[in-house]
């Protein structure tokens, strides 16, 4: 029976038999060196020529880059580094030769490596983003349970949208005309809370917007929670809670994968202490104390985000926009008409935004006049306003969105590298 490398601790001195892949070979005379990988880590075999038969040698000598291989060794401890173990070769097979095997173990430019994303996802790197992707999964998951929220999903095709026709993607939908790709789950989720009070879903989500920065894909991940009967900071604390919670569970569960892409993880580590918290206006007078010409009723961009959180050690929030700039939903700040009770969560290290939430709109009237205001079909949206004409309640929700908290947790530079095959306005293959 083989056995996963990420085990091999437990077994030094017994012979196993691991099955995986060749990444890297290099020999000295009748030694040879084989690093190879199972999906849970990565192993150095050593191949001795004056220990194995001349058939065995043959083909340890024969193997490429990327060769799929079942070896069989002894595991023992590496003689110079702790807590690293090497595999006495006694056995080997190849189970397929890879033939010239494109990424070579050298600098690549990014389309090449785009173009190959299929093949470029077996390196080191790109192995380490894709099991801090499902750390993060798993730690929003676990959070949000303890938090009594469960998972309801919603659909990926949509009737309307949720903030605006102008970002979708439309799709013709058999005899009942246009459908959209979802940009968000929220208003389903919304009609959920009456039935099981906390829920989230988890998804790919769409924005046809054309956007060529760092920090965009028009397919990705948003994870959307919503809560009845919490309001505005309440809602803050879940998000805050929720973010701290990501943080602590990668440096637990990550260490590896961590040190893999070289993060330096003392930035993460201050993190996970209270955040700071901005109203609006307060995020603009201190943008314009560090030199930002941003106009009061604008959006913050890249610079200005950088700017808020340049000095910070902790994610910042920024809370209570203008009703102008925000979508119809959000509920109006009671202290202040032309102000929503929303928040975007600024994270720290330049990574930009991770989270948008607000307080809901409960009140039926409210929500139907904005909607008209919006020039938008109250008949498109009557089951979202139904969710006000029978038990409607306070209630708030947010959107996490994945991609970008990988891109936050590993620091790597480009949000292409934090999905697995990404969609961008330029690519649609592989």
């Amino acid at each position: 029976m083989s056995i996963f490398i990420k085990n091999l601790a437990n077994l030094v001195g017994q012979e196993v038999e691991i099955k995986g892949w060749l990444y890297n070979k290099r020999s000295s005379g009748p030694i040879a060196f084989l690093e190879l990988r199972d999906g849970t880590g990565w192993i150095q075999a050593v191949a001795v020529k004056a220990e194995l038969s001349p058939e065995i040698w043959d083909l340890v000598e024969k193997v490429s880059q990327e060769s799929s291989v079942a070896v069989l060794g002894t595991v023992s401890k590496h003689p110079k580094k702790d807590n690293v173990y090497e595999l006495q070769v006694k056995d080997f097979k190849i189970i397929q030769l890879a033939q010239d095997y494109p990424i070579a173990h050298k600098e690549h430019g990014p389309d090449f490596l785009m173009e190959n994303r299929h093949l470029w996802l077996r390196s080191k790197k790109q192995w380490a983003i894709l099991r801090v992707r499902d750390a993060i999964i798993t730690a929003i998951g676990e959070y949000l349970h303890q938090e009594s929220f469960i998972k309801v999903d919603s659909p990926v095709f949509t009737p309307n949208a949720c903030e605006g026709t102008t970002t979708l993607f439309p799709v013709p939908y058999f005899d009942l005309g246009t459908a959209y790709l979802s940009q968000s789950g929220q208003l389903y989720i919304e009609a959920a809370i009456a039935s099981v009070g906390r829920c989230y879903d988890f998804g790919p989500v769409f924005r046809a917007e054309k956007s060529k920065t760092k920090r965009h894909l028009t397919e990705f991940w948003m994870m959307d929670a919503e809560a009845a009967f919490v309001e505005h900071d309440e809602n803050l604390n879940i998000q805050e809670g929720l973010v701290r919670h990501i943080i602590r569970y990668c440096l637990k569960n990550c260490k590896e994968e961590l040190t893999v892409l070289e993060r330096n993880t003392e930035p993460l580590e201050k993190a996970d202490q209270p955040f700071t918290r901005y109203t609006y206006d307060q995020a603009i007078a201190k943008l314009h104390e560090l030199g930002s010409d941003i106009k009061y009723g604008e959006d913050l961009g890249n610079d200005d985000e950088g700017l808020l959180t340049k000095d910070s050690e902790v994610p910042v929030f920024i809370a209570k926009w203008p009703k102008s700039i925000k979508p119809f939903y959000m509920k109006r700040d009671p202290e202040n008409p032309e102000l929503v009770l929303n928040d975007d969560l600024i994270a720290t290290e330049g990574a930009g935004e991770l989270i948008g939430g607000s307080q809901r709109e409960d009140d039926y009237e409210l929500l139907l006049s904005r909607i008209k205001a919006e020039g938008l079909s109250p008949e498109e949206y009557q089951w979202y306003l139904d969710l006000r004409k029978y038990g409607s309640v306070p209630h708030s929700g947010f959107g996490i969105g994945l991609e970008r908290t990988v891109r936050w947790i590993t620091g790597v530079e480009h949000i292409r590298e934090c999905i697995p095959f990404p969609r961008t306005i330029g690519r649609l293959r592989p």
